[in-house]
C-alpha cells in the first residue's frame, strides 16, 4: 500500500468516526431514556429531582450528538481550512456609510480576535470621512448601507492565472498629504482581461508588496467566481423542483436606535448590538447561519 492510499484510507477513516462515535452515543442515549423516565415517576422525590436533572442533561448531549452527525454528513468543503479575504464597501448613505463601513471591519476584528485567527489589513481606501457621534442627541436617524463579501483565500494550485491574462498598472499612490504621499509609481492595478475584475492596491510603500496582495485578492476573486458557478449550477437543478421567491439584497440589519442586529437570511433577531459591534456576540448570528447552512446542504443531497 502506497503512501498516498494510506493517507486516503486515514482521512477516510477520521471523517468516518465524525459521524460513527456520536451516532453511538445518541444510541446509548435514547437508552438511556426510558428509565430515567421510571425514575421521574417514582414516589420518592428526591430521585424524582435528580433524574429530572439528568434526563435534561441527556436531552442536551443527544441535540449536540445529532448536530455532529447532521455536520459529519455534510460535503467538505476546501474552502473551510484555508484563509479567507473580507471586503467591505461604504454603499449609500455619504459619510455615514463610511463610518458604518469601518465599524463593521472593527467588529470583525475583535471577532477574529475572539477566535484567535490572525488579521491583517491588505488594503485600506481612506476619503475625506468626517466625524459625527455615535449616537445623534437630536434623534435623528442615519440609514446607511455597506456590503461586505468574504472570499476564500486561493492558492497558486487552486487558481491558475497566465501571465498573459493580466494587465498592470502602476500610479501615484493617492493618501492624506505630506509624508503619506507616495512619490514614486508604487500602486498597482491589476485587470484580469478575460473576466474583466480589476483589483488595485496601495497600501504598502513598494510596488512589489502591492502586486502580491493584488494578486492575492484577484486570485480569491477568480476562485470565489468559479465556486459559485458551480454552486448557481447544482442549485439550480433544485430549484427548478420547488420554486425560487424574489430575495432582497438586504442581508443583515444594525438598528441602533432599538439595541437590534437581525439577520434576514435567517429572520433572526438579538437584541444586543454592541455585544455584536465588539464580536463577542457576533457567534450567536453565525451559529443560527451555520444551521441554515447545514440544512440547505442536506436539502440539496436529498
Amino acid at each position: 500500500m502506497g503512501r498516498d492510499e494510506l493517507a486516503r484510507l486515514s482521512k477516510d477513516l477520521s471523517d468516518t468516526g465524525a459521524i460513527v462515535v456520536p451516532y453511538k452515543e445518541l444510541l446509548r442515549l435514547y437508552a438511556e431514556l426510558p428509565d430515567l423516565q421510571l425514575m421521574i415517576d417514582s414516589n420518592e422525590p428526591l430521585m424524582r429531582t435528580m433524574a429530572a436533572e439528568e434526563r435534561q442533561e441527556a436531552l442536551s448531549r443527544i441535540a449536540q450528538c445529532e448536530k455532529d452527525i447532521i455536520s459529519g454528513l455534510l460535503p467538505r468543503d476546501s474552502a473551510e481550512k484555508a484563509g479567507a479575504i473580507l471586503e467591505i464597501r461604504a454603499g449609500t448613505g455619504g459619510d455615514e456609510a463610511s463610518l458604518f463601513s469601518g465599524d463593521l471591519l472593527r467588529m470583525y476584528e475583535r471577532y477574529s480576535q475572539v477566535k484567535g485567527w490572525r488579521f491583517g489589513i491588505m488594503s485600506k481606501v481612506e476619503d475625506g470621512e468626517k466625524r459625527v457621534p455615535a449616537t445623534e442627541s437630536q434623534g435623528r436617524i442615519h440609514t446607511s448601507t455597506v456590503t461586505v463579501a468574504v472570499l476564500p483565500q486561493a492558492t497558486h494550485v487552486q487558481v491558475e492565472v497566465k501571465e498573459s491574462d493580466l494587465r498592470i498598472d502602476v500610479f501615484r499612490a493617492s493618501g492624506k498629504g505630506g509624508q503619506h504621499v507616495n512619490t514614486t509609481d508604487s500602486a498597482v492595478r491589476i485587470t484580469h482581461i478575460p473576466t474583466g475584475i480589476s483589483v488595485e492596491n496601495q497600501q504598502e510603500r513598494s510596488q512589489i508588496r502591492n502586486r502580491e496582495k493584488a494578486m492575492q485578492v484577484l486570485r480569491a476573486r477568480l476562485y470565489e467566481r468559479e465556486r459559485q458557478k458551480i454552486e448557481n449550477e447544482r442549485r439550480a437543478s433544485r430549484n427548478k423542483l420547488i420554486g425560487t421567491g424574489d430575495r432582497s439584497e438586504k442581508c443583515r440589519t444594525y438598528n441602533y436606535a432599538q439595541n437590534r442586529v437581525t439577520d434576514h437570511r435567517v429572520n433572526f433577531s438579538l437584541y444586543d448590538l454592541e455585544g455584536v459591534m465588539n464580536g463577542a456576540a457576533l457567534q450567536y448570528i453565525v451559529d443560527q447561519l451555520r444551521i441554515q447552512h447545514d440544512l440547505d446542504e442536506l436539502a440539496d443531497m436529498s
